[in-house]
């Protein structure tokens, strides 16, 4: 067993604790929680101590693009439809082996910053084998592209090709779905075709959408870079005049499995819509940021009930994987930052029966960071020490 001691304990689903302490069970589970004196030490338990640190539950990034870890700072395109492209240059450049290592890398990278449990869009399968071999915590995404409906058939074998092989590797602590990626690169009968197969196999869904004016111009108008780029290919958009949102939801997506990737360009209806259907959303604030996209109404999808988790994106465009900067970028702080970092973020992913809070049967999956305060880690944020299911992946004899 493992006592560890703090200086303050977050359970989250629980007030704060002044010098506090968690118990962890062999099963790599939380058998106690609470103010130190009151948390035993059965024998032969190693215990550990951080009197100047907060522990938190691990906490959950609900958007990472792990693959492509190796691409930081390679991509300097301002215009957003160029820097799709770039990426697309880059990756088509990179052999198969280096994917593998940048998504391992990627997933250290967020164990170093506290982050337990990754939801993770790619199209290379890295992100789940890197999960599986080095015992991580995630959802992995597998991506299907295919903008042509001509090409329906090839892109839903292109898919059922990848599934079958990654399939075999799921296991309690690693999940797998798919992701239609975007309205730009995903045709309606491919995503109706995706929706189908979703609902067959259980899988959960994560898309892009709503991101950026663009892509509201593409589908409300049949217009703009992305219609010109798919009017390069010959693939004509028609004009659907209604928003992203509703064009999705049209084609048998939008469930409480579907996790809604950004989601900025976002009106009443569409908000209204998305609680309806139950669909849950990740925001990510200093991705839509950095490419100029505008602010996802956060405190609207909040208020109306939408499940919102916090996510970093890929660090081509964030630089990295600090959850806590996200939730400083969307104007988070004290109780209200945790809960988001953790808490909703399960929620979010439909796994906070598991994580997201320190709570007795739940997973021993815990985050201690240095503090400036009774809160806020000391920037920038670093763990010092980082447990998953019980096991250590960062810090103290990792």
């Amino acid at each position: 067993m493992l006592r560890i001691r703090a200086g303050h304990v977050h359970p989250v689903a629980a007030p704060s604790i002044v010098d506090g302490a968690v118990l962890v069970g062999d099963d790599g589970r939380i058998a106690a929680v609470g103010p130190h004196p009151h948390v035993p030490t059965p024998p032969k338990t190693k215990s550990l101590e951080f009197p100047n640190a907060i522990l938190t539950p691990g906490l959950v990034n609900c958007h990472t693009h792990l693959e492509l870890t190796r691409f930081a700072g390679l991509n300097a395109e301002a215009d957003f439809a160029a820097w799709i492209r770039r990426i697309r240059v880059l990756k088509d450049a990179t052999p198969p082996a280096e994917f593998d290592a940048a998504a391992a890398r990627g997933l250290r990278d967020c164990w170093a910053h506290g982050v337990t449990t990754v939801a993770d869009t790619g199209s290379t399968g890295a992100a789940m084998r890197a999960l599986v071999a080095l015992g991580g915590r995630g959802i992995a995404y597998q991506e299907v592209f295919g903008p042509d409906p001509g090409r329906l058939e090839a892109s839903l074998a292109e898919l059922d090709a990848a599934l079958t092989i990654l399939a075999p590797l799921v296991t309690d602590r690693v999940r797998l779905g798919v992701s239609p990626h975007a309205p730009y690169t995903v045709s309606e009968p491919l995503y109706r075709a995706v929706a189908v197969l979703a609902r067959e196999r259980r899988l959960p869904v994560a898309l892009h959408l709503a991101e950026s004016e663009a892509e509201t111009m593409l589908v409300r108008h049949g217009a703009g870079p992305f219609a010109a780029a798919l009017r390069d290919r010959d693939i004509v958009f028609a004009a659907r005049g209604c928003s992203p949102v509703q064009y999705l939801a049209g084609t048998g997506h939008l469930t409480r499995d579907t996790l809604c990737i950004h989601c900025v360009q976002l009106d009443a209806t569409d908000i209204e819509l998305l609680a309806r259907r139950g669909a849950a959303v990740a925001h990510c604030p200093r991705s839509n940021a950095a490419h100029g996209h505008g602010r996802a109404p956060f405190a609207a999808l909040r208020a109306a009930g939408v499940r919102v988790g916090l996510g970093t994106d890929s660090v081509v465009s964030t630089g990295d994987v600090d959850l806590w900067a996200d939730a400083d970028a969307a104007g988070l702080s004290g109780d209200d930052a945790l809960r988001a970092l953790t808490i909703d973020g399960a929620r979010a992913l439909n796994w906070d029966d598991e994580i997201g809070s320190l709570e007795v049967g739940k997973a021993a999956d815990i985050a201690v960071f240095p503090v400036t305060s009774h809160y806020r880690p000391l920037p920038p944020v670093t763990a010092v020490f980082v447990l998953l299911a019980g096991r250590i992946v960062h810090g103290v004899d990792s």
